[in-house]
């Protein structure tokens, strides 16, 4: 990301052992990049406006992709290359046919010139068409909507302790209860990455 002055910000260039991601990406405030959201082992520290936990799974296959999602792997990759918004999700016309060539896209005309009318391309209209354009085009239409789905289980640390009321120790004032840090079992399930539906369901808390 060019920042002005000769000033470039640059992400996490090779593959890490384990992972991070942030609330305040969600918010907008920075972008983690592939290698931290990807790491070797599904191990993710998690930050939060107030402190870290830990994100990890017993199962080293959930990370694992299927052809659809490399292929959206691929055209994101195209796309964030050509990004000079600062993570705004939009690019120029000029941008955008350079993404096209290096992912083998071929858009029909009508497609083209409604995506480039306003001289801005932005990512989730693109990605709109994408789903909607036919596989031999270079898209990911998919009549099942299945490929993609996922279900597994996660596990969160979070090692602020906190009261348990069930494993109270009793004192000569009465009950005290026991300060725990939280091991808390999720089960989560992931339809395509493209369907705006993703949720976790917590499931048990594991252990103190």
């Amino acid at each position: 990301m060019d920042l002005g002055d000769g000033i470039f910000l640059k992400g996490i260039s090779t593959s890490v052992e384990v992972g991070f991601l942030t609330l305040l990406e969600s918010l907008n405030f920075c972008k983690v990049g592939q290698h931290l959201k990807h790491p070797k082992w599904p191990t993710w520290v998690v930050g939060s406006e107030s402190h870290y936990t830990v994100l990890f799974a017993l199962d080293t296959t959930v990370q694992d992709k299927n052809e659809l999602e490399e292929r959206e792997s691929q055209i994101c990759k195209a796309f964030d290359a050509q990004d000079q918004s600062g993570g705004g999700g939009f690019i120029d016309v000029e941008g955008f046919h350079q993404v096209l060539k290096e992912t083998n896209i071929r858009l029909p005309l009508e497609k083209l010139d409604n995506l480039c009318s306003t001289g801005f391309i932005v990512w989730s209209e693109f990605w709109q068409v994408i789903l909607d354009l036919e596989e031999g085009l270079g898209g990911l239409k998919d009549s099942t909507g299945l490929m993609g789905r996922k279900a597994f289980d996660l596990y969160h640390f979070n090692g602020i302790a906190k009261s348990d009321l069930n494993g109270s120790q009793a004192t000569s004032a009465g009950e005290t209860p026991m300060q725990r840090p939280r091991l808390t079992k999720l089960r989560v399930l992931v339809p395509p990455s493209w369907i705006p539906d993703n949720l976790s369901v917590p499931s048990s808390s594991v252990g103190g």
